[in-house]
């Protein structure tokens, strides 16, 4: 267990503790009806609930070659969303192309009919469980120059997140990136979960069924390597 930060105080180290974890029947059915919740959150929240995440390619320097329409560059979003990441590479750059999955039918759906996605013929959208599908039947292998997973991994149950890195490896070219973003074990979203919303070590779930894994450098490290 990585050592909490100085702001996590005693109190909120014995919350976490106290924090029981609910039955395993529970933690099945959660497990079963995942891509349900998640086209539920879609169909409540529609467009509205995230934002356009303008500030990727401040965060990643990576993704400056995207801006650069002298320039071709090929881009893969799991768990894409209604495009808040997506939509404003697209608007940033003429040469990239992008695809975009989540396991979402809505959200897909949600994306397809934004009018700045209409308007391009440079993002392809699909629908794909990434724990499952193979991404392979829709993106080249080895033809993808950077892929995204951003505040997507934690969502996934953590025996089944290697499988989705290893499906993103596939597609990814000889010298690819993968560029990652997620929730960090004490973040303030972990430290707010309310009792009996604990599935697993580090993994909670919220009202609306949707969970979230809180990472430790450790893991990255076996995962992401």
């Amino acid at each position: 267990m990585e050592k909490p930060p100085k702001e996590v105080t005693e109190e909120d180290l014995e919350r976490l503790e106290a924090n029981v974890q609910i039955s395993d029947f529970k933690k099945n059915k959660l497990e079963i009806d995942a891509k349900k919740n998640w086209d539920i959150f879609y169909k409540r929240n529609t467009t509205n609930f995230f934002k356009d995440r303008q500030w990727t390619t401040r965060e990643f320097e990576e993704l400056c070659d995207v801006e650069d329409e002298n320039k071709e560059i090929t881009l893969l979003e799991v768990g894409c969303g209604v495009g808040n990441f997506v939509l404003p590479l697209l608007e940033k750059n003429k040469n990239a192309f992008i695809y975009a999955c989540d396991f979402s039918p809505r959200a897909v759906k949600f994306l397809q009919d934004n009018p700045i996605y209409e308007a391009s013929d440079r993002c392809k959208t699909f629908e794909c469980d990434v724990t499952k599908d193979s991404l392979s039947e829709t993106v080249q292998p080895n033809s993808v120059d950077i892929a995204s997973l951003i505040f997507v991994l934690s969502a996934i149950h953590p025996e089944k997140m290697l499988y989705s890195i290893e499906n993103i490896y596939k597609v990814l070219k000889p010298g690819g990136i993968l560029i990652f973003r997620d929730y960090g074990l004490y973040d303030h979203a972990m430290l707010r979960f309310a009792p009996n919303k604990k599935l697993d070590e580090n993994l909670y779930v919220r009202q609306d069924g949707t969970r979230s894994y809180f990472f430790t450098t450790g893991i990255l490290k076996i995962l992401i390597r």
